[in-house]
């Protein structure tokens, strides 16, 4: 009798019916796929697609179409470019990165690896970027050289697995809650703005019971489709405006077009200055790619069944994706900045499905959506983003930090994970804690035993003081003006 583990996922695999319940099908599904990494995976032979597989879809096509579009808004302020280079532009990044990133890159040769999708927390430093004189390709290539760099040397990954239960914890609670807050701050302003103070209590209230009860019932991986729908519903009842304004279309991928001197970004090609300007910049997005990667990998491994492996997200595959996604995006024009897709793997791993079905479903309905114009307009639109976000990342991030955090030794590394993020960032937090964790200056003093040299010091040391660096030439430490962009 063959063994399990020789066996192909396609004998292994049962019908749903054989199950008594459905989440155990799910477990079942995780337990026996064999992803091939950097190998052709096919559907029906090495996965299959559920209908779970909508829910991670939806939310990352709301997610990459809203991160997207407050990106490339936020460089087209800074360089003084119009609207139409904001749609033109939303759509190039969506359709180049969606076919070779998405649908086949993580779909169908590297189902181990992370979608590649937007990196938020680089967006405030934008305006800078501008003043300094940075170059959106030239940007786009140094992030995919560092990249390449800390994936191939295993960096990233190491980062990851030297980071202690509790740091990660207090890192997930920071990040979630300062997310948490920060959008139902966005939804006020909006409402106030319309004159409508009262729709986003209502929106928030109604969505916040909504969530409560599917997370009762264990069906939390509904939560962004219904929470979404339910306040794009409340908001129209309640006489919110929306209107359609995007129209159907395909943008230009000539990159001479977008890097013209006169056409596109109007910046030309990229020099030696622009090169220089964009380095602390590049360093900075890279650094911060590890905390990033590892809230991401944790939700996996938390709603995963321990025999499920073979399908956890791999990190340093995840930063290879992430880094070509970077410079051909840039190439044909995007201006996106890339890190690991949260929006879509919380709700899959939630929703307790693999990589590849969800991203090849990813892929198709953003694809459809950035040819159609008029969804980008429901995807973006206050209520549907927030809710969205809310209830699809912030608060699941929230509640994994909290059941990270398990007794004193945790709750002190994550107090102090905390603390430190709030003085400067998350990044700064995380690899200050990493730290002193790892040296037993707090939490658990018998770690350090536990620990190498280069675990103890050297590689928390020098994300420490790369990261700090990078922070200090951008003006990302509170006080210490910015050494570049005067």
């Amino acid at each position: 009798m063959q063994n399990a583990d020789s066996q192909s996922y396609r004998t292994l695999r049962k019908k749903s019916g054989e199950f008594s319940t459905r989440s155990e099908y799910l477990d079942h599904e995780l337990t026996i796929m064999k992803p091939k990494r950097w190998g052709l995976n096919l559907p029906g032979r090495d996965f299959n697609f559920e209908l779970e597989d909508l829910i991670p879809a939806i939310a990352g096509t709301i997610g990459l179409t809203v991160m997207c579009t407050a990106i490339t808004n936020a460089f087209a302020t800074a360089y003084g470019l119009d609207t139409a280079f904001i749609v033109e532009n939303v759509r190039v990044d969506m359709l180049v990165v969606c076919v070779f990133f998405v649908i086949l890159f993580s779909g169908l040769f590297n189902p181990r690896a992370n979608l590649a999708g937007i990196h938020g927390p680089m967006m405030p430093l934008i305006p800078l970027m501008a003043v300094s004189g940075t170059h959106p390709l030239a940007l786009g290539a140094l992030i995919a050289i560092f990249g390449l760099i800390l994936s191939i040397t295993k960096g990233g990954s190491r980062l990851v697995n030297v980071t202690s239960q509790g740091v990660a914890g207090g890192l997930l609670v920071y990040l979630g809650a300062i997310g948490t807050i920060g959008q139902v701050g966005a939804m006020r302003k909006w409402a106030e703005s319309i004159e409508m103070g009262y729709v986003a209590l209502v929106v928030l209230i109604v969505n916040l019971a909504l969530y409560a009860m599917l997370a009762r019932m264990k069906k939390r991986w509904l939560a962004i489709p219904i929470c979404s729908g339910l306040a794009a519903v409340t908001a129209l009842i309640l006489g919110a405006p929306f209107e359609f304004t995007t129209t159907p279309g395909l943008p230009s991928f000539n990159p001479f077009y977008w890097w013209g001197d006169d056409t596109g970004w109007k910046l030309g090609m990229p020099g030696i200055s622009h090169i220089i300007s964009s380095l602390p910049f590049a360093i900075l997005a890279v650094a911060m790619w590890s905390p990033d990667f590892l809230g991401h990998r944790i939700f996996q491994e938390m709603n995963y069944p321990k025999k499920a492996t073979n399908v956890l997200m791999d990190v340093d595959d995840t930063m290879i994706g992430c880094s070509l996604r970077q410079v051909v995006s840039a190439f044909f024009g995007s201006g996106c900045i890339t890190s690991s897709w949260g929006t879509y793997m919380i709700p899959a791993a939630i929703a307790k499905r693999p990589i590849p079905g969800g991203a090849i479903a990813t892929g198709i309905l953003s694809i459809t959506v950035a040819i159609a114009g008029f969804p980008m307009d429901i995807a973006v639109w206050r209520p549907v983003l927030s809710i969205a976000l809310l209830v699809g990342v912030y608060l699941p991030l929230l509640e994994a930090g909290m059941e990270m955090v398990q007794d004193t030794k945790d709750t002190q590394s994550a107090g102090i994970c905390i603390f430190a993020s709030a003085i400067v960032n998350p990044v700064f937090g995380w690899a200050l804690t990493m730290f002193l964790d790892n040296n037993g200056m707090i939490g658990d003093k018998d770690r350090p035993k536990k620990l190498n040299i280069a675990d103890k010091l050297i590689i928390p040391g020098m994300a420490l003081l790369v990261s700090t660096i990078a922070m200090a030439i951008v003006g990302m430490l509170p006080g210490i003006p910015a050494m570049i962009g005067h």
